[in-house]
């Protein structure tokens, strides 16, 4: 379950992959295989949330990992690394960006 928390410090990873939107389910059902086949396996995986946007041209990951360190492991996995050349190339870019420090504010409804 992911959790948002200024007192947690999981690694989380968001990840923008801009794709055609004629493309957008085929990457989508990608790393939704990949997360349920190999990546939840893995040492240290908290979870994982795509998300398709209105225009069907984003597909965004918000994953979250124990730590920074587990996130680094994952990326060797040689299985994990098939999965994302494959994302590579249905997407027309992506960019994956880690944080471990963050803020939230709620009103609590």
């Amino acid at each position: 379950m992911t959790t948002i928390s200024n007192s947690i410090n999981y690694c989380t990873l968001i990840s923008i992959f801009t794709v055609s939107s004629a493309k957008h389910l085929k990457l989508f059902e990608l790393l939704k295989e990949a997360t349920e086949k190999v990546l939840c396996k893995l040492p240290g995986y908290i979870s994982a949330n795509l998300h398709i946007s209105d225009d069907k041209k984003t597909i965004t990951n918000y994953a979250q990992w124990a730590t920074i360190e587990d996130f680094h492991n994952m990326l060797r996995d040689e299985e994990a690394k098939k999965y994302a050349e494959s994302a590579s190339d249905i997407s027309i870019h992506n960019k994956q960006v880690t944080y471990t420090t963050i803020w939230t504010h709620s009103n609590n409804l």
